[in-house]
């Protein structure tokens, strides 16, 4: 099940776009976000958090993909 935050659709939004696996600060770019500490650190978790419900998988640390069919 997807959190509710809005962020999460954002992320599988950018991830549904560029279809390529992506890294929290190209994601952060993605995103329009300030490259700082905070928000890498933040989308980072945000990431794990759906490698962990099988929403995305990381096929390598720090590597975050769509889980492919």
């Amino acid at each position: 099940m997807l959190p509710e935050h809005p962020a999460y659709q954002q992320i599988l939004a950018a991830f549904a776009e560029t279809r390529q696996p992506m890294r929290a600060r190209d994601l952060c770019q993605a995103l329009d976000l300030d490259i700082i500490p905070k928000n890498i650190e933040s989308t980072r978790h945000k990431l794990e958090r759906l490698v962990e419900r099988a929403i995305l998988a990381e096929p390598e640390p720090g590597l975050f993909s769509q889980p492919r069919p």
